[in-house]
Parts: C-alpha cells; sequence; structure tokens
C-alpha cells in the first residue's frame, strides 16, 4: 500500500501539537513521508502559497482561521492555488449543524475526534482511490455532496485536476 504513498505531500494543519504528531506518526507508518505541518488556518493558507500540497488534513476549531474558514478560501478565493485540493476535517463535533457547516463549505470528507489510525488512512484512501467530481452552483463549490443529486438541481460538474 505504501509504494505510492511515498510520493503525497499533505498538509497536517491543527492548533494541537500532540493531534499532529499523532497524525504524522500515523501518515508516516502508511509510507507517506512528505508532511508538512501548520497550527492554524492562516499558517496552512501560507504553506499552500509555497508549493504544492496533495492532500490537506485539518481541524475544524482553531483561530485565527478555522478549518471551515480555511475550506471556503482554497475553494473560492480568487488566488487559490488549488481549489481542487481533497480537504479531509477532523472535527470533534459531529452534530449536524457542524457536519453540514464542513460539508457546505467544501470539505471531501469528515472524520470525527478521537480519530483513529484506520480512519485516517480511510479518509486518505477515499480522496486518492476514489476521487469526487466537483460541482458548481450559485452559493456552493466544492466536491459532489453524499446523497444529493446536484446535478438533477442544475449543477455543472466539473472534473478533478490532477
Amino acid at each position: 500500500m505504501s509504494g505510492g504513498l511515498s510520493a503525497l505531500k499533505v498538509l497536517l494543519v491543527d492548533d494541537n501539537q500532540h493531534m499532529r504528531a499523532i497524525i504524522s506518526a500515523v501518515l508516516k507508518g502508511v509510507g507517506i513521508l512528505n508532511v508538512r505541518e501548520a497550527a492554524d488556518g492562516a499558517e496552512a493558507l501560507q504553506v499552500l502559497r509555497d508549493g504544492p500540497i496533495d492532500i490537506a488534513i485539518i481541524d475544524f476549531h482553531m483561530t485565527p482561521i478555522d478549518g471551515v474558514q480555511f475550506t471556503s478560501m482554497v475553494r473560492n478565493s480568487a488566488d487559490s492555488t488549488n481549489p481542487y485540493l481533497p480537504i479531509i476535517m477532523m472535527t470533534g463535533f459531529a452534530d449536524r449543524i457542524r457536519v453540514c457547516e464542513a460539508r457546505d463549505a467544501g470539505v471531501t470528507e469528515l472524520v470525527v475526534k478521537p480519530v483513529t489510525a484506520r480512519s485516517i488512512i480511510d479518509r486518505v484512501n477515499a480522496v486518492i482511490f476514489n476521487p469526487r467530481n466537483f460541482v458548481r452552483t450559485d452559493d456552493y463549490f466544492g466536491p459532489l455532496r453524499r446523497g444529493i443529486d446536484d446535478v438533477s438541481q442544475g449543477a455543472a460538474l466539473e472534473s478533478v485536476e490532477a
């Protein structure tokens, strides 16, 4: 499984250093060796400007820019370096309102804390091996939402850029 993963560039964003160390160890354990870390969304945006990233794993709750704001900026800012970036959000908030907020911002996958190695690996595999098409509507840009037939609502599908 680690053969192709060693080339991935992952951005890991969490204001908790201990959580970053745990997730980084999981990623390195499956062969993902290039892990860039950031303590908040603002720092993460700078990392994206510094060079290409293949996947972002980001916490929901941080300051000054949280995971939802980061995702919205990546998806919708005119100066975004990669609006198609797969974004896996980690959250301790599993209530419907927070999950919908993350989904509506354009998060690709969601994992609820406390995370397990399997849950992180499963989400990374999902964005690599089962990438979702992107959809653009008047009020949303991001991965095609599961269980919602955006195509029937007049949305334009866009293919994921490599």
